[in-house]
């Protein structure tokens, strides 16, 4: 349950950077948004690259958020099998 909240706390903070992005706004860092999808927000992070159509054209994004939910499936699932 905690991990869902997360996840959609993340995918809520990339809109919000989206959306001051379309503002001129105060945005939300890069580095920020990356380290929020490897401390457990992957899943989060990659809905909001895709729902939410933002950092679409970032290599750092496009291909970095689904390998870094990738390694966390991968990890979720090994503890698992355990």
């Amino acid at each position: 349950m905690g991990l869902a909240l997360y996840n959609g706390a993340v995918f809520v903070i990339y809109g919000i950077d989206k959306w001051r992005a379309r503002r001129g706004s105060w945005r939300v860092s890069e580095a920020t948004l990356l380290w929020l999808a490897l401390l457990g927000g992957g899943a989060g992070g990659l809905a909001g690259i895709y729902l939410l159509r933002h950092k679409t054209r970032k290599p750092r994004f496009a291909l970095g958020v689904p390998l870094i939910l990738a390694t966390q499936t991968s990890l979720l699932l090994w503890l698992l099998s355990r």
